[in-house]
């Protein structure tokens, strides 16, 4: 008779990597935190907007509050945060969260860390890296490829080049989609016919005015159009309102842009490239480069591998909380592999919990599920 595979057996590889990862983070100082499983389904959805909706697991309280299984923990940590007023303050923690994913398994472990309050940013940031590729290790991860990012670089860049906020949002966020620049500057069609309402939304604050174009489609009753959802019908309506206040994206800009984006590569080298498009360009971005290449000798004192690490000037997050320094990792052996490693500085997120200031904070989580573990 043949023996029916234990699926608790199966698992257990798995279960002693996250603790062995956690162990780490322990002994590094962080302190051990466990947010609730249940989490206010509004606090992701603030955040990430109604397009998150779908991969969410949903319920509600007897009171009709709409509640969510933790899809992440850096949200539910920081609440946790300001619910304790306590800075500067480090926290690790390890166990499941909960995304819908077709065809795939909906729950997940994951283990990373948290730090709030560190005014040393460039060493923060050098140090949220390391402790998470060393925890990764001592979980028995084999070879991982890092891949950074400086969201600091990019906004300053889009900014240096007198660009409205508005652009600023729809270049992350069509570059965190992955499309190609020419895509993502490309003109809006059907702004004519709606003036009256985009004349009203360019006088109205981001926030405000996205939720009114979503109650307002919601009167409506309309849902989706072409495969869009209501809060991504609601930003391209933002997008046209600030085009017509605005105007386009110059060619000198668009070139610029190019250029910037193309950069990628050695640390090192692409620092120097920054330095040098900075300089013919006339772009007062000196101190941000100044910034990223003090990162760079942190983590190199660390004893990181800095050469071996791919910086793309691309690469960046489609969350306007994420203020700085990002990065991800996957297996070094599978071409298609998803980040096992992901993180990043967020120092906007805490006003945006409600916080009466930023907050200094970086976070770095590990995926457990997609780390390459021998015999896992």
């Amino acid at each position: 008779m043949t023996a029916t595979p234990n699926p608790l057996a199966s698992e257990a590889p798995r279960r002693a990597a996250g603790a062995r990862a956690l162990e780490h983070f322990l002994e590094a100082g962080f302190a051990r935190i466990e947010p609730p499983i249940l989490q206010p389904a509004s606090s992701f959805l603030d955040m990430s907007g109604e397009e998150i909706r779908g991969r969410l697991y949903l319920t509600s309280d007897a009171s009709g509050e709409e509640l969510c299984l933790r899809p992440d923990y850096t949200i539910p940590v920081c609440l946790a945060h300001l619910a304790s007023a306590s800075e500067p303050a480090q926290y690790a923690y390890l166990g499941p969260v909960f995304r819908a994913r077709p065809g795939q398994r909906g729950e997940m472990t994951q283990t990373g860390v948290e730090s709030y309050g560190r005014a040393d940013t460039e060493a923060a940031d050098a140090e949220m890296l390391a402790l998470a590729l060393e925890a990764a290790a001592s979980a028995g991860a084999g070879s991982l490829k890092v891949r950074i990012g400086d969201v600091r670089v990019f906004d300053g860049l889009i900014g240096a080049l007198g660009l409205a906020d508005a652009w600023r949002r729809r270049v992350r966020r069509g570059l965190a989609l992955g499309k190609p620049l020419a895509t993502i500057l490309g003109a809006g069609n059907g702004a004519n016919g709606q003036a009256g309402v985009l004349a009203a939304l360019e006088r109205a604050d981001h926030k405000g005015a996205k939720a009114l174009v979503q109650d307002l489609l919601a009167i409506a009753g309309i849902a989706t159009v072409g495969g869009r959802d209501v809060s991504e019908i609601a930003d391209r309506f933002l997008e046209q309102a600030a085009e017509r206040a605005e105007g386009g994206v110059g060619s000198d800009s668009q070139a610029i842009l190019t250029r910037f984006l193309a950069i990628s590569g050695d640390p090192d080298a692409s620092a120097a490239k920054l330095r040098a498009l900075a300089f013919e360009a006339k772009l007062d971005i000196g101190a941000l480069v100044d910034s990223f290449e003090e990162r760079i000798g942190f983590l190199a004192a660390r004893g990181l591998p800095i050469g071996e690490f791919r910086y793309d000037a691309g690469f960046v997050r489609d969350l306007d909380y994420y203020t700085g320094f990002v990065f991800e990792a996957v297996d070094a052996q599978d071409a298609s592999a998803k980040p096992a490693l992901v993180g990043g500085r967020y120092d906007r997120l805490a006003r945006r919990m409600g916080a009466a200031t930023d907050i200094p904070a970086i976070g770095a989580a590990i995926w457990i599920d997609r780390l390459p573990l021998a015999g896992a």
